[in-house]
């Protein structure tokens, strides 16, 4: 007989893994009427992170002041407390698993809990004793409960207990532009808008144009004006907002005793314009291997702390949690975080070393290696002298600065250019880190590689980078940038493309 509307309960009951407080502290509060289920096995968890100095340990250091602010009392932790947004949030205690002896064991049973130990026999595993708890508590108090959880494996061992599994998908972002970057393509695909041809004659001389018919257009969007006689002939240009476009400004990076870079393409001449304009202070964007997002990045960064337009520049690369945070590593920042930003160096001593001459050869005998007994690398001795890095004098004058994202907590950095390598890896919670860490005068650029995220808990859809472009986009401080074509060699392009 089927239930009347009436005697269906419109509440659910969302039951929380470790990972989604881990992933977004405020994810207590996003379940609208529903009831919130903490099991205590959660606390458990986070009690192993909250020591840490990484982002995982400030979020669990988060979580647990939350739940310490609304459970005072045994009373309240028996019986659950009301939130502000109507729901409930209860710490719920498995009564069907004990430790007893040395192992867990289960000691009453209930139709779907009786198999875990049966299907995942290790509830020495945390995880195990989540599902358990799950399992009990959509049997005997929640009926129909679903357990949230960032783990797809998890996920799926839910799914084999007929229990309802969902991912938290609060931060979810769909972003047409996350398709398009990741295509197998070297095509370029901008907006072009079509206009007469003594329109953009008159553009092209006077520099900026009204068009008050353009719609669908945020500001701070790049297109290309395009003449409607001759679609070859086109102008790049940037919407500042209501129908009013700008010539794009800066085509090449030139850097003091070092190299000039020309843009190679339409989107790093967009780019190009971004990095240098002191009015936008926040940058996204999306490109794969060999687009460029670095070494532009960093090149444009570098010349513009030569100038004095910024006191420093900053550069980060978002590092996977392994285990122990990089605090035990020994010697300063830089050289913990060197096997992480090497890209960043890389692209530093291309930009400030010069081309070898064929007569730098000439009398070469030896490599260095052989004349010195060492690696041949840089700063092994040559003639009895360390030969330094062309970055190492920026980093002793204290204008670059190598850091690490869990030592950004609590600042406030003025007067700074800032770039976040692999911003891809970032939870949507980071992101508003890092952003929010911005004092006056300072330039945020978040760069990264949608089709390569190692982070188990994020995906293209969910991590910090789309999530800030989204959340931001359209604000007069902020531009978002795609790159499509490589440039790094062509052997590179191809291999992004076909492998």
């Amino acid at each position: 007989m089927a239930a009347k509307k009436s005697d269906v309960s419109p509440f659910k009951h969302y039951v929380l893994d470790t990972n989604v407080l881990i992933h977004d502290p405020q994810s207590l509060f996003q379940f609208e009427e529903n009831t919130v289920w903490v099991p205590v096995e959660v606390l458990e968890e986070l009690d192993r992170f909250k020591s840490e100095s990484t982002t995982r340990g400030a979020n669990a250091r988060e979580v647990h002041r939350k739940l310490s602010e609304r459970f005072r009392t045994t009373q309240q932790m028996r019986d659950g407390v009301k939130l502000e947004n109507g729901g409930h949030l209860r710490v719920f205690i498995n009564p069907s698993i004990r430790h007893v002896g040395k192992e867990w064991q289960l000691v009453a049973e209930s139709p779907r809990a009786a198999q875990v130990p049966t299907l995942f026999p290790d509830l020495e595993s945390t995880d195990n004793r989540i599902l358990a708890s799950a399992a009990y508590l959509a049997d005997t108090q929640a009926a129909g409960a679903i357990l949230v959880t960032k783990d797809l494996n998890m996920q799926l061992k839910a799914r084999a207990l007929g229990l309802d599994a969902q991912d938290y998908r609060t931060d979810r972002v769909e972003d047409n532009d996350i398709r398009r970057t990741q295509r197998r393509s070297g095509h370029e695909e901008y907006e072009a808008i079509e206009i007469p041809g003594h329109t953009l004659q008159a553009f092209a001389s006077q520099e900026h144009i009204v068009l008050p018919d353009v719609k669908g257009l945020v500001p701070n969007q790049y297109v290309l004006l395009r003449n409607e006689e001759e679609p070859t002939h086109g102008v790049p240009a940037r919407h500042v907002g209501l129908g009013e476009f700008h010539r794009l400004r800066h085509d090449r990076i030139v850097i003091r005793n070092g190299r000039t870079l020309q843009a190679a393409n339409l989107g790093q001449r967009y780019f190009l314009d971004a990095l240098y304009d002191p009015s936008l202070t926040l940058i996204t964007v999306y490109g794969k291997a060999g687009t460029g997002k670095t070494l532009l990045s960093v090149g444009a960064a570098l010349e513009q702390v030569q100038c004095g337009d910024y006191e420093k520049m900053l550069i980060t690369r978002v590092i996977m949690p392994t285990g122990r945070d990089i605090g035990f590593l020994p010697g300063r920042m830089e050289e913990k975080m060197q096997p992480w930003v090497q890209p960043a160096y890389d692209a530093l001593e291309q930009l400030l070393g010069k081309p070898r001459k064929p007569e730098h050869f000439a009398d070469k005998k030896q490599s260095a290696r052989k004349q010195t007994g060492g690696t041949g690398r840089a700063d092994d001795a040559q003639n009895g002298t360390k030969v330094a890095r062309p970055y190492e004098p920026l980093i002793q004058a204290g204008l670059l600065e190598i850091e690490a994202i869990a030592h950004i907590r609590g600042r406030s950095i003025p007067k700074a250019i800032f770039i976040v390598d692999e911003a891809q890896q970032l939870t949507p919670h980071e992101a508003k880190t890092l952003v929010t860490r911005m004092g006056k005068g300072s330039k945020i650029i978040l760069i990264g590689d949608l089709a390569q995220i190692d982070n188990p808990y994020v995906d293209a859809h969910t991590n910090g980078l789309v999530f800030t472009r989204n959340r931001l986009q359209g604000q007069p401080f902020m531009a978002h940038i795609n790159l499509f074509k490589g440039e790094r060699s062509e052997m590179a392009e191809v291999a992004a493309n076909l492998m």
